[in-house]
């Protein structure tokens, strides 16, 4: 199986369960009868949250889950059945329930994904080190220290979270994937207040790792930081105005804009249905000249980033948009396999408990030649967005809204007033064409991003630099 070398992995669900892959081979190979393709997709998760919160540990939570999902698919049709029972019988009773999706149906399977040797993170458990105990006393320490560098601090959250989840892959020619999945999170959230007035603002970061780069003094004090110095900048915020102005964003999580807007407008289930406001477009220009934009899960180590995806592909790097002109999309097997493309390695679920669909793996806009200096310097009235909040998109036609956690007014070239309210409103296509200059200072986000789509939630990876955007609604709150 890939990625199953190191002699510190636990036994497979498979040798858990006493089942043979053998076995396990044979219930599959029967459900595919009339299938083009299909998996049996196993996984044992563990995930552990702690947040320190008002001085104390307020919450620390455990979860455990195992169980398969069997998948067989014949044309654009798909049985799937699951199971939180892992063993033969459970996989048979799932394989007959699927398999009912292809009856009287004449299949051809489809090629499998190609093999790797590749391996992204190591396969370890991030649960285990720093022992329990460990953690809390780091976290009472991030919380004092933090009430230390400013007296309008009031009150501060932190909070860490580790994942271990170890996922096998029976595809439909027999050949087995084994994937150990390490996940961690720091987040420190801080509020201020001053002449009666309260202000919020959080840092985090996080990656496919165990707890050891992020819990260094060094890291979580740069969080702290970063969060106290949003929340200080709120403090002095005065009201947003409101209409359509020149928006100058930041580089890093600012490229959720993208990822929302414009990324899940590339993902192959919305064309092989033709609901994308991108539908129809390929080898068409999208985008303004110099704009390239890149999914990419095969970065090591980056939040978004799997060996391989859910149906056993290895993820890659797939250029979406390329100077402007759209070439690409993100593909599963079937929404490849129905448009003539290869599968990029971008089918991902939630748990075994969901079908895998198309999803964004780290989405991000790469670098171009303008300062960040130059691009205020050469708007007359305009909004600086330095970082957002949430957002909601509407994937059929593009249209946004989000808001920004950090802003500033630009007046004649200047960043002056700090705003608060401000809300971006737009659509993904017309941002895109509407992109004037491209920073030389790309950065990712610090590894944080979660993704929504169908019900299902997954890690993601963001990333661009700087830009400059014309004529976008700002929404604001000033009278």
């Amino acid at each position: 199986m890939t990625q199953s070398s190191s002699p510190a992995l636990s036994p497979s669900l498979l040798e858990a369960a006493d089942l043979s892959p053998e076995a396990a081979r044979s219930i599959l190979s029967g459900a595919m009868t009339g299938a083009d393709d299909g998996e049996l997709f196993l996984e044992r998760a563990e995930t552990e949250s702690l947040v320190f919160d008002d001085g104390r540990l307020k919450t620390a939570s455990y979860d455990a889950h195992e169980g398969f999902g069997l998948r067989v698919v014949s044309d654009e049709t798909a049985g799937y059945a699951h199971s939180s029972v892992v063993d033969a019988a459970a996989i048979a009773r799932a394989a007959e329930t699927a398999s009912l999706a292809t009856q009287g149906r004449t299949g051809v399977q489809a090629e499998a994904p190609v093999s790797t040797n590749q391996q992204l993170y190591a396969p370890i458990d991030p649960l285990a080190s720093p022992a329990f105990s460990d953690k809390i006393a780091l976290l009472s320490e991030i919380d004092a220290w933090a009430r230390t560098r400013d007296p309008r601090v009031v009150q501060v959250s932190v909070s860490m979270a580790g994942e271990h989840r170890d996922i096998e892959i029976l595809r439909a020619d027999g050949r087995g994937v084994r994937d150990i999945r390490p996940l961690v999170r720091l987040n420190v959230s801080v509020t201020v207040e001053q002449n009666g007035r309260r202000e919020s603002a959080s840092a985090g970061a996080g990656g496919r790792a165990g707890f050891d780069a992020w819990i260094a003094p060094a890291h979580w004090q740069a969080q702290v930081d970063e969060a106290l110095r949003q929340a200080l900048v709120n403090l002095e915020a005065v009201d947003c105005p409101a209409g359509e102005m020149d928006v100058v964003l930041g580089a890093g999580w600012p490229g959720v804009l993208l990822h929302e807007a414009v990324g899940h407008g590339f993902e192959g289930d919305f064309h092989r249905k033709g609901s994308s406001v991108f539908s129809g477009m390929m080898g068409k220009r999208v985008a303004a000249p110099g704009v390239t934009v890149v999914d990419d899960g095969s970065i090591a180590g980056r939040r978004g980033s799997l060996t391989v995806d859910d149906e056993g592909t290895p993820t890659s790097r797939t250029v979406l948009i390329e100077d402007g002109i759209m070439v690409g999309l993100m593909h599963d097997r079937l929404s490849a396999r129905k448009l003539g493309a290869r599968a990029t390695g971008n089918a991902r679920r939630q748990s075994f408990a969901h079908p895998p669909m198309p999803r964004m793996t780290n989405t991000f806009m790469e670098g171009g030649k303008d300062s960040r200096a130059d691009m205020i310097a050469s708007t007359r009235r305009g909004l600086y967005a330095a970082n957002f909040g949430g957002g909601q998109v509407d994937i059929t036609n593009g249209k946004f809204v989000f808001q920004c956690t950090e802003a500033y007014l630009i007046e004649d070239g200047r960043i002056t007033a700090p705003v608060r309210g401000a809300t971006l409103i737009g659509d993904g296509a017309t941002a895109l064409t509407n992109i004037s200059m491209i920073g030389d200072d790309f950065a990712f986000d610090p590894g944080v991003g979660v993704c929504g789509k169908g019900g299902q939630g997954v890690p993601v990876g963001i990333g661009q630099p700087s830009l400059k955007i014309g004529g976008l609604t700002v929404g604001g709150t000033a009278l």
